[in-house]
């Protein structure tokens, strides 16, 4: 029998293939899988988030998809065929035939269930206002207060927080940045805090102020106590949601739900000019600076006819790419923050996943 050096070369090449293949799958492919299907659903989110923004900033209905379940099926065939033929010498000349065959399949089916948001599902994740509760533990877990309230709340007895909504736009009251600034100064020394009391029908939420405190820390306390009307000798205050306290040892929170937080934080998006000129849009509204208001809009979504090359987000809408500023921290730090806040408006049961059936083989 002759074996030639090409023969081996291809047997040996077979079963790299075929050993490469095996080795793709499996416990090495969790790894790998789960970074890059986090990452595209973070993108996926991160586009979905900002171009109903811009729907909303347009006039336009929002359409929200979740992905309800991510399945992936791998599948590796592999076939490796050899056949070695040759005639006796003595009885008949010479004959050597030689054969061999390599075949490789690798499939990869990925099952992607959506969900849109429909019906009470929509009006529970997106219409729902934040329970003030959710609010406070915001505070309590150090985010600055004065964010949390610009983002969160209409108003806080009785004093308005601004709003960019089309339909009821309005400034803020001249009492509210003020208010933000004394209750930023009381959370940085620590003397605000959160109770929670539990009962046998519900859970009551109290707001606190720590007893000794140093001199200016005091000044702001009795500084916010003047403002929202609150009992100066009082040092815990029931949280309710409504838009005027009772008495003098309430705190009556109005807040927004995430539609309302979303169609506010798109009245900062730049639009361009030429939409304006043709009333596709209304003109971008300038913030309460000029009031003693924050010298900085929340989030800042700038507009370009070409394709940004430094973006943290971009999505196409009218011919234009809307986008933010992947060196803009700020920004990002608010967008990325709408994510965290969509869990706060969940107070009915979960669904259960959808169920997908697929093949075994």
């Amino acid at each position: 029998m002759i074996v030639r050096k090409g023969f081996n070369t291809i047997v040996f090449t077979g079963l790299l293939l075929t050993f490469a293949g095996c080795a793709g799958v499996g416990p090495h492919s969790v790894v790998r899988d789960r970074f890059d299907y986090t990452s595209a659903i973070s993108d996926s989110w991160k586009a979905q988030m900002l171009v109903n923004m811009v729907k909303l900033r347009y006039g336009d209905a929002p359409t929200f998809l979740e992905v309800a379940s991510v399945i992936s099926q791998y599948s590796v065939q592999s076939q490796l065929n050899l056949q070695l033929t040759w005639v006796n010498p003595v009885t008949s000349a010479l004959t050597n035939n030689q054969s061999a065959g390599v075949a490789a399949q690798y499939i990869d089916r990925p099952t992607i269930t959506y969900s849109p948001l429909t019906g009470e599902k929509f009006a529970r994740s997106l219409m729902t206002p934040i329970p003030p509760a959710a609010i406070l533990s915001l505070i309590q877990a150090n985010y600055p207060v004065d964010l949390v309230f610009r983002v969160t709340v209409h108003s806080v007895n009785g004093i308005r927080n601004r709003y960019g909504g089309a339909a009821r736009a309005r400034p803020a009251d001249p009492e509210f940045y003020p208010l933000l600034e004394r209750l930023r100064k009381i959370q940085a020394s620590g003397a605000i805090g959160l109770r929670v009391m539990k009962t046998t029908e519900k859970e009551a939420t109290f707001m606190t102020f720590r007893g000794k405190v140093d001199e200016a820390t005091g000044e702001d306390i009795l500084g916010v106590r003047k403002m929202l009307g609150l009992d100066p000798t009082a040092q815990e205050f029931a949280v309710v949601y409504a838009s005027i306290a009772k008495n003098d040892r309430e705190v009556a929170i109005l807040s927004r739900s995430i539609l309302e937080i979303i169609i506010d934080l798109a009245s900062y998006i730049e639009v361009p000019n030429i939409h304006v000129e043709e009333k596709r849009v209304n003109p971008t509204q300038t913030d309460d600076s000029g009031m003693g208001g924050p010298s900085t809009p929340l989030i800042r979504i700038h507009s370009s006819r070409e394709n940004p090359a430094d973006a943290f987000v971009a999505v196409p809408y009218h011919d234009h790419w809307f986008w933010i500023d992947d060196r803009d921290l700020p920004s990002k730090r608010m967008f990325s923050f709408l994510m965290f806040i969509f869990t706060l408006v969940e107070t009915g049961g979960k669904e259960g996943v959808p169920i997908v059936t697929i093949p075994a083989g």
